[in-house]
């Protein structure tokens, strides 16, 4: 697992150059590259979601797609359209920016429901299927979505369809005084994004996801995992509980947790610390909940409380 550490604290620490104080941040969406997973990042402009992106790409030499959401946007402005060529007399398939690697959905709420469709398929079989004609796309496929929490004027909101195809969900928050200084500094002359460098390949990249499905998970964490999902369709507060799709996100990323901490095992640790990001998005909460101000991830708080830990 030594492997797994090594690679994950490398391109941990090669973002940190860039985004900076936000070590855990950084933690999670590498957990969700080893994972091959997909990443929510809902939080207010400014605070570095796409030049997270942008670094996470550069660290592992990946080719970066961004996408812009629109009201006015069409599906086949992310998946590729097919044009007749004169000249042949066949059509041509010219592929749309989700053929990259690293795809970032920029305010992706502010797509109609129709276009935000187009990416379902991608996300979820890695593959997009244009006028009958499917073409695969290449790994290591991650889609890092951004939207803004505050603004919902002209946003349509993500259904759960889309949600439960987000591996997790992150918030970066405002740095503190010393960290802005920071940045500040940082960016006197030159933006550090321009200075950072590959430091895995691909390759490294695609043996750590295949390592970390080995790592052990004891039949009791498997239970503790899957007795937290179902409570999250039994609580009082909530309307809507996760699906097993989150039970498995929460399996593979306590996996990946443990790899990137130098373990061959999980624990039940690893189940509390990432079963907020992991669960929250994907359960709605009641109306009478709503009313009281009671949030998804005071809701899996509680659940954590309730539910009993597995001893040896």
């Amino acid at each position: 697992m030594s492997d797994i550490q090594t690679v994950a604290n490398q391109v941990v620490e090669n973002v940190e150059k860039v985004i900076i104080g936000k070590k855990q941040s950084v933690q999670l969406t590498v957990l969700g590259l080893l994972c091959q997973g997909h990443m929510l990042i809902e939080d207010v402009p400014g605070v570095g979601k796409t030049v997270l992106a942008k670094s996470l790409s550069k660290s592992v030499g990946c080719v970066f797609s961004r996408i812009q959401f629109t009201p006015d946007m069409l599906p086949t402005d992310v998946t590729g359209v097919s044009v007749f060529n004169q000249k042949s007399l066949e059509f041509e398939f010219r592929p749309g920016p989700i053929h990259a690697q690293i795809v970032l959905a920029d305010e992706i709420n502010r797509a109609t429901p129709k276009t935000q469709s187009a990416l379902l398929e991608a996300m979820e079989e890695r593959q997009v299927t244009v006028d009958g004609t499917t073409y695969p796309l290449n790994p290591p496929f991650m889609v890092l979505a951004t939207q803004n929490p505050i603004e919902y004027e002209g946003t349509f909101p993500l259904p759960e369809a889309q949600l439960d195809r987000f591996m997790l969900r992150i918030r970066l928050g405002y740095p503190s005084k010393n960290e802005e200084i920071a940045i500040l500094e940082g960016q006197r002359k030159i933006h550090p994004i321009d200075t950072i460098s590959q430091v895995i390949t691909e390759d490294e990249l695609a043996e750590c996801q295949e390592a970390v499905k080995e790592i052990h998970v004891d039949d009791k964490v498997k239970g503790y995992i899957v007795d937290i999902v179902r409570e999250t369709r039994e609580h009082p507060d909530v309307y809507l509980g996760s699906s097993s799709r989150g039970a498995l996100a929460l399996f593979r990323l306590c996996q990946a947790r443990a790899g990137m901490l130098g373990r061959d095992y999980v624990i039940p640790d690893d189940v509390k610390a990432l079963a907020s990001t992991a669960l929250a998005h994907r359960i709605i909460v009641g109306p009478a909940a709503r009313i009281k101000d009671i949030t998804q991830e005071e809701i899996i708080d509680s659940l954590l409380q309730k539910v009993a830990v597995p001893t040896g």
